[in-house]
């Protein structure tokens, strides 16, 4: 008898502050440390919050992608990530409040793998299906420009 996964599911995290700067999130049986760099008055233990955000995006891409590929039949390999984020700061430096402060994100993907450029194009386009925060960053109206190209 097959197991039939839940599609909506609730997700709980915890966290502990020890600081305006530093907390830790827990998850499962993981932590996660985020806190801000030295210069903006952190201890620079861990991502700053919107770099946690950011790193989110490599995380599900590369998730995502590897699934679609499996399911394409398609040998990536291994993924490496170069990304660039227009970041509107005046938000979190409490100047203004600003909608999108996300401008864009430009993400290259490079794989390892013997797939060529039409293969990786079709991984690309399903991964941009169902990437769950790629979508979220989409809907908030970041313009996001992912590039897979072969190494």
């Amino acid at each position: 008898m097959a197991i039939r996964q839940k599609t909506v599911i609730s997700i709980r995290m915890s966290g502990h502050a020890t600081s305006h700067s530093h907390c830790v999130v827990s998850a499962r049986d993981l932590r996660l440390t985020i806190d801000e760099p030295i210069e903006r008055g952190g201890t620079n233990l861990g991502f700053s919050p919107t770099e946690t955000a950011f790193a989110s995006l490599v995380g599900c891409t590369n998730t995502i992608g590897h699934k679609c590929a499996h399911k394409l039949g398609i040998d990536i390999g291994n993924l490496e990530f170069d990304m660039e984020v227009d970041f509107d700061r005046r938000g979190v430096l409490l100047q203004e409040e600003i909608e999108v402060p996300f401008k864009a994100i430009r993400l290259v993907v490079t794989a390892s793998g013997p797939a060529g450029q039409s293969e990786l194009d079709q991984v690309a386009a399903e991964t941009e299906k169902y990437c769950a925060v790629s979508k979220m960053y989409k809907n908030a109206g970041t313009e996001v420009e992912v590039s897979w190209i072969t190494k």
